[in-house]
């Protein structure tokens, strides 16, 4: 159990975080939000890159700051830039990573958990080549293998499918989902694609404060009223998108239909199957009217 108290984090006369409040137990938590609402900052405080400016951060009840190493050992960590070493081969940037885990690679079950790990992230083809050569997809999924070394009882993802094309985001969304289990595993993302499927809560960060922390139906369900559907033409959309704030557009056979968020939605309009998109939309944008 992951618990956070108060947590505050300034950089200058800018608040990063202003007062984090929650409870995290086994599952995926999707934290969502725009770029600056704070989601990187909570990330690398949680694994003790940088320090807090206050509150408390508990692990099954003890302060992480006093577990120190022991708490360490038990978190799996990817950033959002790539960093793997581009002159080793993958076997070598594993086996490197694992060391400064404090794993030893003498032992079989090492051995046997990278072997593992590389059949299931479909990179036991090329453990050998050099990751200078690697695509962006395979440079993301080296850096999920060394995230789950040790198999950590807290997994923390920040932007996980960052330039990946849509192929590659479903295969590691559908990874993440599959390797999951038994963990804490924090996703942050400003795509909520990326969530919608997987995610057993979603926490919205705004301006460094949990406004929302809900199952994706309970999100979707609480917008309902606020989403409709407008069906047009190719020539009518320029004008709609002009009137209304279009969240979706999608291309059917009979012409367009536009997923529309407003406060008050009119009643001759259709109702829409809501997406987290919508939700997105809704809490960062509509709301930010009120």
């Amino acid at each position: 159990m992951l618990e956070i108290r108060n947590l505050q984090k300034s950089y200058g006369d800018v608040k990063a975080l202003a007062g984090v409040d929650v409870q995290l137990g086994t599952g995926i938590y999707g934290i969502l939000g725009p770029n600056g609402s704070g989601k990187s900052t909570l990330m690398n405080i949680l694994t003790d890159n940088i320090g807090r400016d206050d509150g408390d951060i508990l692990w099954d009840g003890w302060e992480i700051l006093s577990l120190g190493e022991e708490y360490r050992k038990k978190v799996g960590y990817m950033p959002q830039e790539q960093i793997c070493y581009p002159q080793f081969s993958l076997q070598e940037f594993l086996s490197y990573m694992a060391l400064l885990k404090g794993m030893n690679l003498k032992t079989a079950a090492v051995k046997e958990q990278i072997d593992e790990l590389l059949e299931e992230l479909n990179l036991a083809d090329v453990r050998k080549r050099r990751i200078a050569a690697f695509s962006g997809g395979m440079k993301r999924r080296a850096v999920l293998a060394q995230a789950l070394l040790g198999n950590p009882e807290l997994l923390i993802l920040d932007e996980p499918t960052a330039g990946l094309d849509p192929k590659e985001r479903i295969s590691i969304r559908n990874m993440i989902a599959r390797m999951a289990k038994d963990k804490t595993v924090l996703l942050a993302t400003h795509i909520a694609g990326d969530i919608e499927c997987i995610a057993d809560r979603v926490l919205l960060l705004k301006k460094g404060k949990i406004i929302q922390n809900a199952s994706p139906f309970e999100l979707m369900d609480d917008i309902g009223r606020h989403v409709k559907e407008i069906r047009c033409s190719r020539e009518e959309l320029e004008e709609l998108q002009k009137k209304y704030r279009v969240s979706n557009c999608i291309q059917k056979k009979n012409g367009l239909s536009l997923h529309v968020i407003e406060k008050e939605t009119k009643e001759d309009m259709e109702e829409a199957d809501v997406t987290l998109d919508d939700v997105y939309l809704y809490y960062f944008e509509v709301k930010e009217e009120e």
